[in-house]
């Protein structure tokens, strides 16, 4: 019997019970922050959340607790690397918004998601202490990734950051490689990982299943003319890193019902001039879904993409796939 979601429970028992009555205030920008009391910081992209990061952020809530203190993450929109190198071919993990849902579950107080723009790059590692989490934030203590580098240029480091907690007044706690896991996790490898096909190594370093959410829009419409009708779903945001072409087991949410499908991701070779496309076969539904908004989650890979002689061959391959997604969900 295959358990849904299976990996969501990664999140451990400690961060659920801290959850509890706390809510999370979203700030868009550092200088809306106003600190009340001392703050417990962590800072980063954090793109998907993965168990590294919540990790991290697990820390993070217990140490505010015990210290009587707020629980604070730093992010950043848009990512540094679009700033600093002008690349906007980089593909994330999660759109701002997936982010913030994804880091509400932790029973965090605050999310500051400030924008990075070249002013704030030129920053050096003591202005952004001093002048961040000194005079703006009221830090009392820093939890930070093992790897973490910080400040102008990305010129200060872990070392460099317990100096300054000396000089200032706050901790520094250290989460090694090893605490997180016994594999450096790193959002760059789950992005290999999703570009390779690799579903299962990214949804196990995420500890949840991958997923994006899209607007379903009119297509060819060959997938009813092939007996297996289609969502053709279109991802607004154009840096949300979809996975390799293929064929996928998904499900999704629809109207309040878990409904399971397939999803050929690519452009239907067996067809000339097919467009790219994103296209979900949920089984046993039949519904309009034109315009409405469907969040797709990733469970396993079944194939690669193909090019049949015939259509004959293709509608037996899908539905051989159809076999397999179902069986995954029996």
């Amino acid at each position: 019997m295959v358990v849904l979601f299976k990996t969501a429970f990664l999140i451990s028992s400690n961060a659920l019970d801290l959850h509890k009555n706390r809510i999370l205030k979203t700030f868009s920008s550092i200088y809306e922050f106003e600190a009340t009391t001392k703050t417990v910081v962590t800072l980063g992209t954090f793109d998907g959340v993965h168990i590294g990061h919540q990790k991290i952020i697990d820390k993070l809530v217990a140490a505010s607790q015990q210290m009587k203190a707020e629980s604070l993450v730093l992010t950043f929109f848009p990512h540094p690397r679009m700033v600093l190198k002008q690349d906007n071919s980089i593909q994330l993990l999660n759109t701002m918004e997936e982010k913030k849902e994804l880091l509400e579950k932790y029973g965090l107080d605050n999310l500051v998601v400030h924008k990075f723009d070249e002013a704030f790059s030129q920053l050096t590692a003591e202005e952004f202490v001093s002048e961040v989490l000194v005079e703006r934030f009221n830090v009392g203590k820093v939890i930070i990734g093992y790897d973490h580098r910080f400040g102008k240029d990305r010129t200060a480091d872990i070392h460099d950051l317990k100096r300054y907690g000396l000089k200032y007044g706050f901790e520094v706690e250290e989460i090694s490689a090893q605490e997180i896991d016994h594999v450096s996790i790193s959002s760059t490898k789950i992005r290999k990982a999703l570009l390779e096909g690799n579903v299962d190594l990214a949804n196990e370093f995420l500890g949840y299943e991958y997923n994006f959410s899209g607007f379903v829009v009119h297509g060819k419409k060959m997938g009813r003319e092939l007996g297996f009708p289609t969502a053709n779903i279109q991802i607004p945001e154009s840096y949300k890193l979809v996975p390799r072409n293929g064929v996928y087991v998904v499900s999704s949410h629809i109207s309040g019902k878990l409904v399971h499908g397939m999803m050929s991701i690519g452009v239907n070779p067996t067809f000339e001039d097919h467009p790219y496309s994103i296209e979900v076969n949920y089984l046993d539904f039949d519904a309009d879904l034109y315009g409405q908004t469907l969040k797709v989650f990733i469970h396993k890979r079944i194939r690669d993409e193909e090019k049949f002689d015939n259509l004959e061959d293709l509608i037996a391959r899908i539905e051989l796939d159809e076999l397999v997604t179902r069986e995954y969900f029996s």
